[in-house]
C-alpha cells in the first residue's frame, strides 16, 4: 500500500452542497420585505389633501413633513409638540437623504399662514426642494 492515501473515498459521497434550501430561505426573506416595507411609511396621523389636477411623482428619497388641520406636525412618521423640535428633526432627516426633498402634507383646513411658515422652516433647515402632497381629482 505504498503511495495510497490513508483516506478512501466511497463514489457516493457529496461533493457540493446543496442550495436549494438556501434560495428558498432568501425568496421568503424578500417577499417579507416586499410587504413590510409599505407599513414602515406610514404617516404619523392622516390627513386630508386638497384636490388639484397633477402629475404622480417619482419615488426617491424624501423627507415627509405632516400637518393636520388642527396645528399638529409630524416629520415624517413621528409626531412633534413644537414647531422647534420638529425644525430640529426636519434638520437632522434632510442631512440624511441625498435628495434634500421635503414633501409637506398638509390638510386642507390647516392655516394658510402655518404651511407658509413650515415652507420657510424647510428652507432654513436645509431643503434643496419643497413639493406640497395633493390628491388627483377623479
Amino acid at each position: 500500500m505504498k503511495g495510497s492515501s490513508r483516506f478512501q473515498f466511497d463514489d457516493d459521497s457529496v461533493t457540493g452542497i446543496n442550495v436549494t434550501p438556501l434560495v428558498d430561505v432568501c425568496l421568503v426573506l424578500v417577499i417579507i420585505f416586499m410587504v413590510a416595507t409599505p407599513l414602515l411609511s406610514r404617516p404619523a396621523f392622516e390627513v386630508s389633501l386638497p384636490v388639484a389636477k397633477t402629475k404622480e411623482g417619482e419615488e426617491q428619497d424624501k423627507v415627509t413633513l405632516s400637518l393636520s388641520a388642527d396645528g399638529r406636525l409630524a416629520v415624517d412618521s413621528a409626531e412633534y409638540l413644537s414647531v422647534d423640535e420638529a425644525q430640529t428633526a426636519l434638520k437632522r432627516a434632510i442631512a440624511n437623504t441625498e435628495s434634500g426633498l421635503v414633501v409637506i402634507r398638509a390638510d386642507r383646513e390647516a392655516l394658510h399662514g402655518r404651511l407658509t411658515d413650515l415652507m420657510a422652516r424647510a428652507k432654513a433647515a436645509g431643503a434643496k426642494s419643497l413639493t406640497v402632497a395633493t390628491e388627483q381629482k377623479r
